[in-house]
């Protein structure tokens, strides 16, 4: 049965230590609970440590590995590139000199060979499949030399794994110790250590694979990336993963008013006290070229299936339909460049106006679909 199984592929180390943590919260986490009697403060204590160290150790990888050290979208003081990396290192994803390197090797190859979760490969090796198996030769690490000049990323990636055991698996036990003895210890080993471990790995794998396979692609069609509004309540604000591969280096993923992005309103309240500067930020008028552009596309995409349909009034109904959006959307565009071009910065309710319009546009060809089928 096993005879043509690659287990020279297999890589040991990061599968045994998925797998053990997995089947660690799906057996002895139900048995803790259910064996015990708990009263409400016990409850209220092990859904706050949970809820914690879920925070900190997945805001840790959304604003430190990822913001701050993958795409150096804002400068941090010491205190803050510290907790991030501490308890960054918690969240047992490898170093951030490794995870880093990784990322930056998915922007530059995306959905090609070179990245290292490639969902062209599948849903499962994106998620999760890329780090049980050694199907390519180790990336080699030559895109990361600005972090390697830094003395606590290089502090971090030699001691990751103690710093992970100690902060992640050592630490919560012994705060239950003192808060409510042996059982409590026992929850917060299990609950806010192995669980959380579980819950915010899976969150992040997340990113790599099902915000490549589901959602809407409003400023690239051009790659796998998607915005999904869920999956960035999971992820403090990373499922805005379309946005992201379209302006990688600005410091927000959800970029509208409305979007829900923790990790951009930390990164912005930081600011304020001092501890994170030079925040890089796309202008609105890039960001609505870009749905512009994504628009006029999803337009001409239309227009040609339109066409292949045979003559008759429906199909003439939605040529008039596409000809009208398409005037619309020209005129936007035009404007926008002028003052690009011109660097003239056009005013809030300018900016608010077009972008109106734009998503007018937008809602308009979702009835072209209905009025051409």
């Amino acid at each position: 049965m096993f005879r043509d199984f690659p287990f020279h592929r297999v890589n040991w180390k990061t599968s045994i230590f998925l797998i053990t943590t997995t089947l660690v919260s799906l057996i002895f986490v139900p048995i803790y609970i259910m064996s015990h009697n708990f009263t409400t403060s016990d409850i209220l204590f092990q859904l706050g440590m949970f809820f914690f160290y879920t925070v900190a150790t997945i805001m840790s990888i959304t604003l430190g590995y990822h913001r701050l050290f993958s795409h150096l979208s804002f400068k941090a003081k010491w205190p803050v590139k510290f907790l991030t990396l501490v308890f960054g290192a918690a969240a047992f994803e490898n170093s951030c000199l490794s995870w880093a390197s990784d990322h930056r090797h998915h922007h530059k190859h995306t959905d090609h060979d070179g990245d290292p979760y490639d969902i062209s490969r599948g849903f499962f090796y994106a998620h999760i499949g890329w780090l049980l198996f050694k199907l390519d030769p180790m990336p080699v690490m030559d895109n990361v030399n600005d972090l390697k000049k830094d003395k606590m990323v290089m502090w971090q990636d030699k001691w990751v794994h103690l710093i992970g055991l100690i902060v992640g698996l050592v630490i919560p036990p012994a705060i239950g110790y003192l808060v409510g003895g042996a059982t409590a210890a026992l929850g917060c080993f299990l609950i806010a250590g192995f669980l959380r471990i579980v819950v915010v790995q899976h969150c992040t794998f997340f990113i790599n694979s099902l915000c490549h396979t589901i959602g809407s692609r409003p400023y690239n069609s051009g790659n796998s990336a998607r915005d999904s509004a869920i999956m960035a309540v999971f992820t403090c604000g990373e499922g805005y993963h379309n946005y992201h591969h379209a302006f990688q280096h600005d410091y927000r993923n959800g970029v509208k008013p409305w979007q829900f992005d923790p990790t951009k309103w930390m990164i912005w309240t930081l600011s304020k006290f001092g501890l994170t500067s030079n925040l890089r930020r796309v202008s609105d008028a890039k960001i609505l070229l870009a749905e512009m552009r994504e628009a006029k596309r999803l337009i001409e995409q239309k227009r040609e299936a339109n066409e292949v349909k045979e003559s008759c009034t429906l199909s003439q109904r939605a040529e008039e339909m596409i000809d009208g959006l398409s005037d619309r959307l020209t005129s936007c565009f035009a404007e926008i460049d002028e003052a690009i071009a011109n660097k003239v910065e056009l005013s809030k309710s300018a900016l608010k106006e077009i972008h109106t319009e734009i998503r007018a546009v937008v809602k308009g060809i979702g009835k072209v679909k209905a009025v051409a089928a």
